[in-house]
């Protein structure tokens, strides 16, 4: 059984920037219905007890094509939304520290220059997505954005992503509306950075 993630912090905390009835209805309801529906396609497949990486690094051994549509797009929607909940937190923002403050400058020149860059991939996604910043295998930072539910995982990368913007409109148009730049400017007001940085940790040991 694949468990959705519990928030830390009520639906209110993240106010200003991310509204409580966004945040409820994203998470008690979106979040919860990818969860279910991903159980529901997992246990017809047998995959069930998989690990839900391992599960959508290798969907293409799902033989039976409509159940692997279902574990694609719900099983991202799980793991997208696990990720993109667990890096957020009121009293957040700010600029990371420590290794990973150290390897984006490395990588990217400054903090704003990744800000920017990575920004630039949420707003100009066409329609919904995400923009991911991953790890590869050697430690090396990558940016990337991706349709739908889709990710560096089901896209058959070995890339492990430490830190994602949702740009699906469910994230941001109670208040945002159609600006999407005004709302990922935003969303970093309330980045846990030491939660990126614990994130990057684990995927370079």
């Amino acid at each position: 059984m694949f468990e959705q993630y519990k928030l830390p912090f009520a639906y209110d905390a993240l106010e200003p920037v991310i509204d409580a009835l966004t945040m409820e209805t994203h998470h008690s309801k979106h979040h919860a219905t990818y969860t279910k529906a991903f159980n529901e396609a997992a246990q017809k497949a047998g995959v069930e007890n998989m690990d839900v990486v391992e599960l959508l690094a290798s969907l293409d051994k799902i033989a039976d094509e409509s159940l692997r549509k279902a574990l694609r797009n719900n099983g991202g929607g799980f793991y997208n939304h696990n990720l993109y909940f667990s890096v957020m937190g009121p009293n957040a923002g700010g600029e990371p520290t420590g290794v990973l403050a150290q390897k984006i400058n490395e990588t990217f020149g400054s903090f704003e220059a990744f800000k920017e860059k990575i920004s630039g991939l949420a707003v100009s996604q066409f329609g919904s997505g995400w923009a991911w910043l991953s790890v590869k295998k050697d430690g090396t930072l990558v940016l990337s954005q991706s349709a739908n539910q889709d990710n560096p995982i089901s896209l058959g990368t070995d890339d492990k992503p430490i830190f994602c913007i949702d740009v699906w409109e469910h994230a941001y148009y109670l208040k945002f509306k159609n600006l999407r730049a005004s709302y990922v400017a935003d969303f970093f007001k309330v980045v846990d950075w030491s939660k990126v940085a614990a994130l990057y940790e684990a995927a370079t040991r």
